[in-house]
């Protein structure tokens, strides 16, 4: 067998807790795992909602290396104008034609390994988009004729879990990873599925978890209450990186483990194996 690459994916980053975890967590993680590739979901790094220019070339620097979105890629109006100009921020592919960006890159680990990533959303509660099923693969071929990449990685923005399952069936085999993004919620369900997928139905979210997925809770549970508007501010305490780490096949495509990671500051550091669970 060739020597395994190994990815490192980031669950949604909300806002400044989210972005100074992973700064945190970004070396040290790396290096614990030997990752070669480091892709993380952005579209919420922007005060909870949105990417800027400045936070995405930010999060460049700390060391994230493929930046994918979802249904709050154009809170931030500036995103339209970065998208054009930063090839490694993607928007969900199955936005129509026309649309600024695009939803897959391929890009070349240290090792000159080609990866693909593809960025999709789902329909199901969102924003009535192309049908990702048919979409979804357009743009793994197109991400696979840059450099024939073998490894694909799907971040996959959906609500339904039903059809973040299907599309993870859907694919099995023909990918390297299926991974479910925008719930902030991290699943328990990570698995190799019988021909070579690594799936998750969602990686989590990186930011502050004594929230409401992200938020304050104070004007949700208002909201909930009374049903009156409410500005909803981004929370700031227990911060946590949620992301997974899959190893895979560079000749064949097909990923061999998949682990979940569940991490606060002082589990970062501490290292302690029991922080992060694999399957």
């Amino acid at each position: 067998m060739s020597d395994l690459v190994t990815l490192l994916f980031i669950g949604d980053i909300v806002g400044k807790p989210g972005r100074a975890i992973t700064r945190l967590a970004l070396p040290r993680l790396v290096a614990r795992h030997g990752i070669d590739l480091v892709i993380a979901n952005v579209e919420n790094a922007a005060g909870g909602n949105g990417i800027t220019r400045d936070i995405g070339e930010t999060l460049l620097d700390y060391g994230v290396q493929v930046m994918t979105t979802g249904n709050h890629v154009w809170d931030k109006k500036e995103a339209i104008a970065y998208i054009e100009n930063q090839p490694r921020l993607l928007r969900p592919g199955n936005y129509p034609d026309g649309v600024p960006g695009r939803g897959h890159c391929s890009v070349l680990t240290r090792g000159g390994v080609a990866i693909g990533v593809v960025n999709v959303m789902g329909r199901i509660f969102m924003n009535p988009l192309d049908n990702p099923f048919h979409v979804v693969r357009e743009q793994i071929a197109m991400a696979r004729a840059e450099h024939g990449a073998r490894i694909v990685f799907i971040d996959f923005h959906a609500e339904a879990t039903s059809e973040k399952k299907a599309m993870g069936w859907h694919l099995d085999g023909e990918v390297t990873v299926v991974a479910g993004t925008h719930t902030h919620v991290q699943t328990a369900d990570e698995r190799i599925l019988p021909n070579g997928t690594a799936y998750i139905t969602d990686v989590g979210m990186t930011g502050p978890h004594d929230s409401i997925i992200g938020v304050d809770p104070r004007p949700v549970l208002k909201r909930f209450l009374d049903g009156m508007p409410a500005r909803f501010d981004t929370a700031t305490r227990n911060p946590r990186v949620n992301a997974i780490v899959v190893t895979a096949d560079p000749e064949t495509g097909r990923a061999q483990s998949i682990a979940r990671v569940d991490l606060s500051a002082d589990e970062i550091d501490a290292r302690d194996p029991r922080t992060e669970t694999q399957r």
